[in-house]
């Protein structure tokens, strides 16, 4: 029994020391850029409809991480930018190439809002994280003497995002930033399951916010 016990802990060490993930930063500048304490941006989400969106959760954990800490970044919530300026946002409306830009600080309104925001870059984001090699399998009892499961599953999680960021007052690109994140997760059950979580889509928030804070402050 005690050695039973020594392997299912043993088990359990492993699998913690194997949920981790690994994640790459790419970065492609095109121009120079910088941001003072009077500007703000604006991170939003790329959506086509009901078929194709970057999760909204997302979008706010990298914001949210680039307005904390000492250099944080005066960053506008995606939703109160696009209910300010509906309907140019919306997914049927929403420019997808930087040239579009021009044609849209055209209309007054956009402009007065952007200056009222100070919005000096926009950041599209686009991706989404996907699950794959789902291994293994969970089986629950009760009986008189009580219950348990038994039993071991595994999966891998993939997190592919890009940000291509828009500098407002040129109406130009001036880079791209591209985050992947990888990680496979565990669950093994003896008696209870026990969750062993890869933090994929955390760790890709927090590696593309970061860089991205670097890239609009021109470090």
């Amino acid at each position: 029994m005690r050695t039973g016990y020594y392997l299912i802990v043993m088990l359990i060490v492993g699998m913690t020391l194997g949920a981790c993930t690994t994640t790459t930063i790419d970065e492609f500048r095109q121009g120079d850029t910088g941001i003072d304490s009077s500007e703000s941006i604006v991170i939003l989400g790329r959506r086509q409809g009901a078929a194709y969106s970057t999760h909204a959760d997302f979008v706010e954990c990298v914001g949210n991480r680039m307005g904390r800490g000492n250099d944080a970044i005066t960053v506008v919530p995606e939703q109160v930018f696009v209910d300010a300026l509906f309907p140019w946002f919306e997914p049927r409306t929403a420019p997808m190439r930087s040239e579009d830009l021009q044609q849209l600080m055209a209309q007054p309104l956009v402009t007065d809002k952007m200056s009222e925001f100070g919005i000096r870059y926009m950041v599209w984001l686009d991706g989404q994280t996907e699950t794959s090699n789902r291994m293994g399998s969970i089986s629950c009892a009760v009986g008189p003497g009580g219950g348990g499961c038994f039993g071991f599953g595994s999966w891998e999680d993939d997190s592919n995002y890009e940000a291509r960021v828009w500098d407002v007052s040129s109406h130009t690109s001036v880079g791209t930033i591209s985050a992947d994140a990888s990680g496979q997760s565990y669950v093994p059950a003896v008696f209870v399951p026990i969750p062993l979580i890869a933090r994929v889509e955390a760790n890709a928030c927090n590696n593309l916010a970061d860089q991205l804070k670097q890239f609009v402050k021109g470090d």
